[in-house]
């Protein structure tokens, strides 16, 4: 495909959580579809090894190591973001962590992370993305719940609880963003084969396995799925959506 005919040609995007799973799938995906890409992560080895991967490939790739939960490294790495490429076009938030436990079992250290990682840093790429994008009147930014974001389960209660305020985040986001030219959208994923998804099963025992069970296409997504959807609501093709919930799923909440 021509390099201009490409969904993503000339775009801009930066990509938070890119070192594994979903995160390093919807890397390779968009990259295809023509985008520059700045990956994040905390730990540089695996975003090392996907950028040479891209690289080598011919896509332009850079990459920085940040943890979302503290402000003063997502600022850094949305500036860095735009010191290399010079503006910012799309953002794809991944970053999170899970949890298993009953609610009342859950200790506060833990509930306390996964607050701080899936909530109020989400929250802090929107702020410092949108800082960026606002001033140049455009730009698409996709955040990720989960299908526990949507409706609850017993042993997640914590992990949940924060993927149902990334939909919150993402909704009020919408509305303030997008009289200035910024979308924002959420997805959903059902089970992905992912080391996230390999954690919940060491977690939740049989409960992934349940869930796939319950899903109309009886299998779990993959990262690759998951990042031709993020593509697409990138792109300008979804130039009249925001504030979307859109699951990725398998037809699991149908």
């Amino acid at each position: 495909m021509p390099e201009q005919s490409l969904p993503l040609a000339g775009k801009v995007i930066l990509i938070v959580g890119a070192s594994a799973g979903i995160g390093a799938d919807t890397a390779r995906v968009l990259a295809a579809d023509g985008a520059s890409l700045m990956l994040v992560a905390r730990g540089e080895e695996p975003l090392a090894t996907i950028t040479a991967e891209l690289s080598d490939a011919g896509h332009q790739v850079a990459f920085t190591s940040g943890d979302i939960s503290r402000a003063d490294d997502v600022a850094r790495f949305v500036d860095e973001t735009v010191a290399r490429y010079g503006r910012l076009d799309g953002a794809f938030n991944n970053a999170a962590m899970t949890q298993g436990g009953r609610l009342d079992q859950v200790p506060e250290e833990d509930f306390d992370r996964i607050m701080a990682v899936n909530v109020k840093g989400t929250w802090l790429c929107l702020r410092e993305q949108a800082r960026v994008m606002l001033a140049q009147g455009s730009g698409a930014i996709v955040n990720v719940s989960s299908i526990g974001g949507l409706r609850g389960s017993s042993g997640m209660g914590a992990y949940q609880a924060s993927k149902h305020a990334v939909i919150g985040l993402t909704r009020t986001a919408a509305h303030d963003f997008g009289p200035l030219g910024v979308r924002v959208n959420v997805i959903a994923p059902g089970p992905t084969e992912t080391p996230m998804l390999d954690e919940t099963r060491r977690n939740v025992p049989g409960g992934v396995e349940k869930r796939i069970a319950a899903t109309p296409l009886r299998k779990a997504g993959t990262g690759a799925e998951v990042g031709a959807t993020v593509s697409f609501l990138l792109s300008d093709r979804a130039g009249h959506l925001s504030g979307v919930i859109l699951p990725v799923d398998g037809g699991f909440l149908a």
